[in-house]
């Protein structure tokens, strides 16, 4: 992967959130659920919310959180939205391609993307970083009926806990596009996002399973 797409700034920036959360500036606690602390930002161009998330996946160990969430044949067996998901060399790049099922009767969404993961040693500490951009320089071809996410952004910072489990922090934004109800939005944030740690927790425990199964 190209080295120009993600800085080693980028790295630091964001492993460091994990011990001084940036959150002046007019960042917001949005709510606090199963020991998930969600903040918000307005982005006064768009009217949407880039998000913070800050939490822990017990009993999960970091580096395998980490191979859990870079695995994208597995995540199709653990998360219900995901109708597509592959990631494919396109004009001499690697990108990702994920199509997310929406509810009916909204239109699917679908991103093109570019990650990076790195394990960083931080003073003898180690930090798994995984930065994600959308990638609308990469030509795919856009699908009848479902709308192409064109601003995309995701950061997640993994680490052990000292307790055998994961301190976690990610931070995300993306334009959905076309009319989403707030509902839906509140919905997504509020209750999607302790859902899906949720769900990975449980993924991480399945994981030697569905390895050893492959």
């Amino acid at each position: 992967m190209s080295s120009l797409r993600f800085t080693e700034e980028d790295f630091a920036v964001a492993w460091k959130e994990l011990d001084e959360p940036q959150l002046d500036g007019g960042w917001q606690l949005f709510t606090e659920t199963m020991g998930v602390h969600i903040y918000r930002l307005l982005e006064q161009k768009t009217g949407l919310y880039e998000y913070k998330v800050f939490g822990s996946l017990d009993d999960c160990k970091a580096e395998l959180c980490a191979d859990v969430y870079m695995d994208l044949a597995y995540r199709k067996h653990w998360d219900p939205y995901v109708k597509e998901l592959t990631e494919k060399e396109i004009d001499g790049q690697r990108a990702i391609y994920w199509e997310v099922a929406y509810p009916f009767p909204l239109s699917n969404r679908d991103y093109v993307y570019v990650r990076e993961r790195r394990v960083l040693d931080v003073g003898g500490r180690k930090i798994w970083v995984v930065l994600a951009r959308s990638s609308p320089e990469t030509p795919y071809p856009e699908k009848n009926g479902v709308l192409r996410v064109k601003d995309y952004k995701q950061t997640i910072v993994m680490e052990a806990n000292g307790h055998a489990g994961t301190k976690v922090f990610i931070n995300y934004f993306d334009n959905p596009g076309g009319m989403i109800p707030s509902w839906l939005v509140n919905w997504a944030a509020k209750s999607g996002v302790p859902a899906f740690l949720t769900d990975m927790k449980k993924a991480c425990v399945n994981y030697p399973l569905y390895c050893q199964n492959k």
